[in-house]
């Protein structure tokens, strides 16, 4: 009998076929969310397992410090209680970028001012004549809700602690030491995403606090007081300079002081996504620090790349930038999928796989990490000795 030569006649085929056989189990009553993300095993479902996996088995790790960057309306829509505060509470969050919006509505949560589901097929100018305001079928009380949280926020906003300079990391410390006491007050149970971040040490930055109704109500007051010749005593100042410094030096301490890694997950896009992903090029561009990056991003977005936009930018760009480290692309995952689908299911993934990790309290540890950042910059910048040559001719 002939005998056949069964070598394979395109080498290298074998490493294609490699992957795991698309077979999924079938779905039952008893079928978890674990076992059903595990399940997924193409497109946007595949990449949601991925991150999941991601999470499980990188994120999970004591020596990562991660970041967690928030845009859209996901606060109204309940994320807060439901989903981002018992990840911070595993561990899994070590700082937080935020719309204003977010972080102004997640003080409904603690104040008990109620929101509604409701219907996005309405007359919204019959809603505005009845003093109901909508985000897309979230519905509450113009008066109730806005006005009387716009109240709450100005009287916290003229307290002592807040009379001073700072960046938005303080000013949310503050309102989320009040607010844990609102929650408390209120028996809500931990609803309030900044009285989480004040409980276990979690910095939170806005990178544009005047976009927000927080940074209108501080220009508010500050315009009383200088109508009012009382600008000696309403001092706030929100300065973003600071919460530069304070978000970069996050992630120098981590990489090059504590020679651990980082690991960023981007809940929608704009700029709480640039603001965290920044850091980097702040240290390797502005600072002149060596540094390679972020060492894992996870994704989640409904924008495309190829419009431009941060929001849709893929890690692979944002490696071209030295946001991420070029050698770790396969650590990164990005998922096209709405964020109030995506992020509890990862949510519940992290939390039934993984075990709880130690809080950094990274906000305790502000001025260490204010000094390092400082200490790295005048020993590797090489233009140290011209800008302060020339800081020193201003004003001669």
């Amino acid at each position: 009998m002939e005998k056949h030569d069964h070598k394979p006649c395109c080498p290298g085929k074998a490493k294609y076929l490699a992957g795991k056989r698309i077979l999924p189990a079938p779905i039952t009553k008893d079928t978890t969310v674990v076992a059903l993300i595990d399940n997924m095993d193409a497109y946007n479902g595949g990449r949601l397992r991925a991150a999941c996996h991601l999470l499980r088995d990188r994120y999970s790790q004591e020596d990562v410090t991660i970041g967690l960057s928030l845009a859209g309306a996901l606060t109204p829509a309940g994320l807060g209680p439901s989903t981002i505060i018992p990840l911070m509470n595993h561990g899994f969050v070590d700082w937080i970028t935020a719309t204003g919006a977010n972080m102004y509505h997640d003080m409904h949560f603690a104040l008990n001012l109620p929101m509604f589901r409701g219907s996005h097929n309405v007359n919204d100018a019959n809603l505005r004549d009845k003093g109901v305001t909508r985000i897309y079928y979230i519905l509450f009380d113009y008066e109730d809700v806005l006005m009387e949280t716009d109240r709450k926020l100005r009287e916290m906003l003229i307290r002592p602690e807040f009379q001073k300079e700072m960046g938005t990391r303080e000013c949310y410390y503050h309102l989320g030491k009040l607010l844990d006491q609102f929650e408390k007050e209120n028996n809500t149970g931990q609803v309030s995403i900044l009285a989480a971040a004040y409980r276990n040490g979690i910095p939170v930055f806005t990178s544009s606090p005047g976009d927000s109704t927080i940074g209108m109500n501080v220009a508010g007051i500050e315009l009383l007081a200088e109508a009012k010749g009382l600008g000696d005593k309403f001092k706030l100042k929100i300065n973003p300079s600071l919460d530069v410094h304070d978000s970069t030096a996050i992630v120098l301490n981590a990489k090059q002081y504590e020679k651990g890694k980082t690991g960023v997950i981007l809940i929608g896009g704009g700029s709480p996504k640039n603001f965290m992903l920044q850091t980097e090029p702040q240290i390797q561009e502005v600072l002149m620090i060596p540094e390679v990056g972020q060492d894992y991003d996870i994704n989640v977005t409904d924008a495309r790349p190829d419009t431009g936009g941060l929001s849709g930018a893929p890690p692979s760009e944002a490696a071209s930038w030295g946001k991420i480290d070029p050698t770790k692309l396969e650590e990164t995952v990005t998922a096209y999928l709405d964020v109030t689908l995506a992020l509890p299911l990862m949510a519940a993934y992290a939390i039934q796989t993984a075990p709880a990790k130690k809080f950094k309290r990274l906000y305790d540890r502000g001025e260490e990490l204010r000094a390092k950042l400082i200490k790295s910059y005048l020993d590797n910048n090489k233009e140290i000795e011209k800008l302060t040559s020339l800081i020193n001719k201003l004003g001669a």
